[in-house]
């Protein structure tokens, strides 16, 4: 039977993997000072998420041998799951910098604390680092990971990552509209923002157990987890707006920074020619005052009711499609239906 990981046992994997990027660090005959900079920064950013990425690739494993891990076996998968991690934090701490956030995980952003400010540019990359001393550190000799090490990160990591380096409408493959308000405000998305649930949760994992599987067994695949990191996504707008910035760990910032999420689209879509005016006047505006006339927009356009009404019609068609899932050549649903119980009604 297979067992599913809590963040308590995860997290346990961390600090081994922190003491081998800190000896690699010291191979470079780093000052005192920076050792203890590059210390801190491993200990801020990866930690204090979810993981819900992470913890997805132990418990894959799990359901593809069928039978709960060994130690050894636990320690490898959720050091690969520590590895998306790692471009999680490289992505948020990039991320909080462009959208000039406030709070992260229930702290101020990196660039925010004392002494850090545009120095975080720098230390998202030495995030990015890590995940390939991690991979050839414990990697190297693993047989199957072994013939695809030299493809690993090509396939899993930077693949996801130049996207964000393409302009917006062109990052999830099809095209969005650069400007969807005619007046002054142009609205728009960092394309980062949905790219980590977009990683395929059992390839890792399934490279882990030793199951090279086919390429074509990816389409269905494809077909489920991209609707799931579509969901990921519109769940993170919505909490933007409507989550407690205590429960959810960051003052949301989206009306301000002008993003184009789901609720501003279904607000296109709703609105009336006063109301188009108001969201004209006041969407993309770094003033208080005006982000609270976009709140009570969306209030008064009852758009929680409709993101409630939409998440379980969603949910419902995430199930039928996993249950379309072909299991012959070893992809197992249950990956999926682990992954998408870990999402469904999330509130942070």
């Amino acid at each position: 039977m297979a067992q599913k990981t809590t963040l308590k046992e995860f997290e346990s994997v961390w600090p081994k993997l922190e003491e081998a990027l800190l000896d690699h660090a010291k191979t470079y005959k780093l000052p005192a000072a920076e050792l203890a900079w590059l210390k801190r920064n491993l200990e801020v950013n990866p930690l204090g998420g979810k993981c819900n990425r992470g913890m997805s690739v132990p418990d894959s494993v799990s359901i593809i041998l069928g039978r709960p891990l060994t130690e050894e076996e636990y320690f490898k998968a959720a050091t690969l799951g520590w590895m998306t991690e790692l471009l999680q934090a490289f992505f948020l701490v990039s991320d909080d910098i462009m959208d000039s956030s406030i709070t992260r995980r229930g702290q101020p952003c990196w660039y925010r604390q004392e002494g850090v400010g545009m120095i975080a540019i720098n230390d998202s990359f030495l995030l990015e680092a890590g995940i390939y001393i991690i991979l050839k550190k414990y990697f190297r000799d693993h047989p199957p990971l072994h013939r695809a090490r030299r493809a690993l990160p090509r396939e899993l990591f930077p693949d996801r990552a130049r996207p964000a380096l393409r302009p917006a409408h062109r990052a999830r493959g099809r095209r969005q509209p650069r400007q969807l308000l005619h007046g002054k405000v142009q609205l728009h998305r960092h394309p980062q923002d949905c790219l980590l649930f977009l990683l395929p949760p059992h390839r890792p994992g399934a490279l882990h157990a030793g199951h090279c599987l086919p390429p074509r067994i990816c389409r269905p695949q494809r077909t489920s987890s991209s609707p799931l990191g579509e969901y990921f996504q519109i769940q993170d707008d919505y909490l933007d707006n409507f989550g407690l910035p205590e429960h959810i760990g960051k003052i949301g910032t989206d009306i301000k920074d002008n993003k184009c999420s789901w609720l501003v689209n279904q607000a296109l879509q709703l609105a009336t020619p006063e109301q188009r005016k108001i969201l004209e006047e006041n969407y993309g505006q770094k003033d208080d005052a005006k982000e609270q006339v976009v709140k009570k927009l969306y209030d008064d356009m009852k758009l929680k009711e409709r993101y409630q009404a939409f998440e379980e019609k969603r949910a419902g068609e995430l199930m039928e499609l996993i249950n379309k899932i072909d299991e012959s050549q070893g992809l197992k649903k249950q990956v999926f239906e682990v992954f998408l119980s870990k999402i469904y009604k999330r509130s942070k």
